[in-house]
């Protein structure tokens, strides 16, 4: 569970706060509403290679959607984990 903590008293206490972060992630706020968090670096870059860009369906264009109605699926399920170990990165 991340702890939470004002920007005024990040700023009074970075040190004490940035070694927090190292143990869980500190939600910074402003104002009253949560606004940056502060991480252990390694967790930024798993969540970074994590990261994937989700697009509404209803947001897709009509040459888009034509596309994806016209994609063929292969039967062949090695052929299916090859290209999702590709696109994984």
């Amino acid at each position: 569970m991340a702890s939470t903590v004002t920007a005024a008293e990040v700023s009074k206490n970075f040190g004490a706060y940035q070694d927090a972060a190292v143990r869980e992630p500190v939600v910074i706020t402003k104002n009253g509403r949560p606004r940056t968090v502060l991480m252990a670096y390694e967790d930024f870059v798993r969540l970074s290679k994590r990261d994937r860009r989700v697009q509404r369906t209803v947001d897709l264009s009509d040459a888009e959607i034509a596309a994806v109605e016209a994609a063929e699926m292969t039967p062949d399920p090695d052929q299916v984990g090859a290209f999702a170990k590709q696109t994984a990165g």
